[in-house]
């Protein structure tokens, strides 16, 4: 049997029944923190949210027995390589052909009684629900699909199946990969680079086919069905049981596949190639957007271009050249401003060395410096009678830290400057220095400097 989003990929509410609530935990990423949370793993007669694990996000999708989970994020996307070079196939079936391949396709999200969903995962035959509140078994429960999500990845995925087939006919291209990005896609091509005029030709045609509104249909075949070995793949897994799922673009493409899936091109509206890039071994890459994601990004690219209008004061055919200008000037400035602070740092220690009644303790904080700003005060002071504290950064945030002086002087209250301006540093030769994240703590710093000179000076006299 095929799930109910695998038999009607456009059904947003469901009613079904409850077979099972057992307590389990799931482990998240939210913005790169791990964490581990309680609920329950709910298994249903049949589901319309399509299960992670197969060929796209549940409700994603890269095909191979062996797929590679790509995570970004809170969301857990996969690769997944094609059933045979230049193939689209996702490899599945209706039940599940990648079943043991956790994570082909990011999951569907909604709702199953007003509980959210948080996963879905294919484990076996099943879908299995992860919600945070439990449910009762042998209820009847309404399901409601997150359909923006859902319609999104049936775009991306038919999107890739259609630019996968027409790259292999018009080119030779065969792809070997592909990943479903929550903003744009990638599809993997196995050559070294494309011809120039190529991606624009293979965009104007896959355009063309959507414009045609060409029918995409699912069929269900027996494994030994005569069509099924006209069927690009690399073959059934040894544990396959029941039909095999296979979803045939009209005269364009027929691949094995248990994703999700436009019923006709016009649903796809619009495919949009941005680009590509040198993939890896010998391999380039196509990045590209499908249907409703082209409209974002067209919305996204305006509202910057209107937003950098405003900033330059310049039309956004000058935008490029306004932006040019304007880091070389920076750059400008930035050599400017290091050459005033070279002769800064010469002009204070002169001015230290010419006071007659300078001491042995030099201290000196500036907001604008550098590690080379106190080196060169430094080296213009000397640093075999004279101990010197200086530092750079925010006033009362984090900063650079250097103590120059009489080695063993240094050697011994480096660590301890370190630690008193919470920070870490290193030294040699009279010579310590480190970063620090508090810098409101320069005094206590300077007057532990103070009390050692003190101490020192009593014991010679």
């Amino acid at each position: 049997m095929a799930f109910q989003c695998q038999r009607d990929c456009y059904l947003q509410e469901f009613t079904t029944t409850v077979v099972s609530c057992r307590p389990a935990e799931l482990k998240l990423d939210n913005s790169g923190k791990k964490e581990t949370v309680k609920g329950f793993n709910v298994t249903l007669e049949d589901t319309v949210l399509f299960p992670e694990g197969g060929g796209q996000p549940p409700g994603l999708h890269r095909s191979c027995p062996h797929p590679v989970l790509v995570e970004v994020g809170s969301e857990v996307l996969a690769a997944y390589f094609p059933a045979t070079p230049g193939s689209s196939s996702c490899l599945a079936t209706a039940i599940n052909v990648e079943a043991a391949q956790h994570g082909l396709e990011p999951d569907d999200r909604g709702l199953i009684g007003g509980v959210p969903v948080l996963r879905v995962t294919r484990q076996g035959a099943e879908a299995v629900h992860f919600v945070a509140s439990p449910l009762e078994e042998g209820s009847s429960v309404r399901l409601k699909l997150d359909w923006d999500r859902r319609f999104d990845h049936m775009q991306q995925h038919s999107g890739q199946h259609l630019i996968t087939a027409i790259a292999d006919s018009m080119f030779g291209y065969k792809t070997t990969s592909w990943e479903l990005g929550r903003q744009r896609s990638v599809i993997e091509l196995d050559t070294a680079a494309m011809k120039p005029g190529e991606a624009q030709a293979l965009e104007k045609a896959v355009n063309e086919k959507i414009r045609a509104c060409v029918p995409v249909t699912v069929q269900l075949l027996s494994p030994d069905d005569p069509a099924v070995e006209k069927v690009r793949s690399r073959g059934l897994p040894e544990d396959h049981a029941g039909p095999v799922r296979i979803i045939d673009i009209e005269g364009i493409d027929a691949n094995m596949c248990c994703g999700t899936h436009v019923s006709n091109l016009s649903h796809l509206q619009v495919i949009k190639i941005l680009g590509t890039e040198k993939g890896k071994k010998n391999k380039t890459n196509v990045i590209f957007l499908a249907g409703d994601r082209v409209l974002k990004y067209a919305d996204r690219s305006y509202n910057t271009e209107r937003a950098l209008t405003s900033l330059l004061k310049t039309g956004a055919e000058e935008h490029v050249e306004a932006v040019d200008k304007l880091q070389k000037s920076v750059k400008l400035l930035q050599k400017n401003n290091l050459n005033l602070l070279r002769d800064l740092a010469v002009l204070t220690a002169q001015n230290f060395k010419s006071n007659p009644n300078r001491g042995k303790l030099f201290c000196l904080h500036r907001k604008d410096g550098d590690n080379e700003f106190m080196n060169i005060i430094a080296n213009e002071i000397g640093t075999e009678d004279t101990l010197l504290f200086l530092t750079v950064g925010e006033e009362k945030g984090a900063g650079l830290f250097l103590l120059a002086g009489p080695a063993e002087t240094v050697d011994s209250l480096g660590p301890r400057v370190a630690e008193t301006l919470d920070g870490k540093g290193a030294g040699k030769r009279g010579r310590y220095q480190g970063k620090a994240s508090r810098m409101a703590q320069r005094g206590e710093a300077e007057l532990l400097l103070l009390e050692y000179l003190k101490h020192c000076s009593s014991e010679e006299e």
